[in-house]
């Protein structure tokens, strides 16, 4: 159950200027996006949308029911995000939505041009470790996700610029936009790492493969640093450059996800997760995961317990 990150509340249309009650659309147009508000406030179903350019969609609120590249329908909430690829037809539902109860989803359509410029900077700046060089590329396997603190403030901020009446607005959404790829392009990149398997001997998939290995373990980042073969200032950053995120974040990040496995068994108690996770002190465990999950680690072993009774209980 990880946490989520919802975006800050987007003021819906006055009624009175409202052109359709199903997908009405507000757009902000910039010189390399045009942000889309959608509001829906009445049950509909199999609505066909799609953009010419690639799109980043997140819910603001409500609940929708995504159909999109012939994979199984899945429910799309507040706090994740939806990638599209330019030209694909996603196909929504709206099942519970109504004038008291409206749905409401921003998309970010992001000119071509603009994808492959920023793509051009990734592969010419930050590999910066040589025999780790590779394209880096938007993959759409990874296209449903929930949103981290840095997306929620990077997608908050640019709604909020998008939508002034800055004359400067053109500059400031340029950044944090550029920054926005970069980081799923990063968060990406970092999953396809992990997916390859073992058998990869690089450098990269090398040290993520001992750190999955070690979890229970203490890992210094001397460590790690010794085992890519780079001194620790330039391994940390080629981690950070690679991933997004520093090595002890992943570290953290990785037991905690490990935790969530071991809590789900009722036989498990917190002292003894907290352990078998590679935390010294279970207090700072405690701390950890309620600053990542939301809730205590009692609190979410609860939420399963009551999820074998209910299983409509943590969604």
């Amino acid at each position: 159950m990880p946490a989520k990150n919802p975006l800050r509340t987007i003021p819906l249309t006055h009624p009175g200027r409202l052109q359709t009650l199903t997908e009405n659309r507000t757009i902000f147009n910039l010189k390399h996006c045009e942000l889309n508000v959608f509001e829906s406030y009445e049950q509909s179903y199999q609505v066909p949308l799609r953009f010419n350019d690639f799109v980043i969609t997140s819910m603001v609120r409500g609940k929708k029911i995504m159909h999109l590249f012939d994979q199984p329908a899945f429910e799309y909430l507040p706090g994740e995000t939806v990638i599209v690829p330019a030209s694909e037809t996603m196909v929504i539902d709206f099942p519970e939505a109504g004038l008291e109860n409206p749905t409401q989803c921003i998309a970010l359509a992001v000119d071509s041009r603009y994808i492959l410029d920023t793509l051009d900077y990734l592969n010419d700046y930050y590999n910066s470790v040589e025999d780790e060089k590779g394209e880096w590329k938007l993959h759409f396997n990874q296209y449903h996700f929930n949103n981290d603190n840095d997306v929620t403030e990077l997608i908050n901020k640019l709604i909020r610029v998008c939508s002034s009446g800055d004359g400067t607005k053109n500059i400031y959404a340029d950044l944090s936009l550029k920054e926005l790829l970069i980081r799923i392009l990063q968060s990406q990149h970092l999953q396809l790492a992990e997916d390859v398997g073992a058998g990869n001997s690089s450098r990269l998939h090398f040290v993520l493969q001992y750190i999955h290995e070690h979890l229970t373990e203490r890992i210094p980042v001397d460590l790690l640093s010794r085992k890519a073969y780079l001194s620790r200032n330039i391994f940390f950053k080629w981690f950070k450059e690679q991933f997004g995120i520093t090595p002890l974040e992943y570290i953290t990040r990785e037991r905690i996800k490990l935790a969530r496995q071991l809590l789900a068994d009722e036989a498990n108690t917190v002292n003894q997760v907290s352990g078998l996770c590679g935390f010294s002190d279970a207090n700072y465990f405690v701390r950890t995961f309620k600053k990542s999950e939301g809730i205590t680690p009692g609190a979410y072993q609860l939420l399963c317990r009551s999820a074998c009774k209910d299983p409509n209980s943590l969604l």
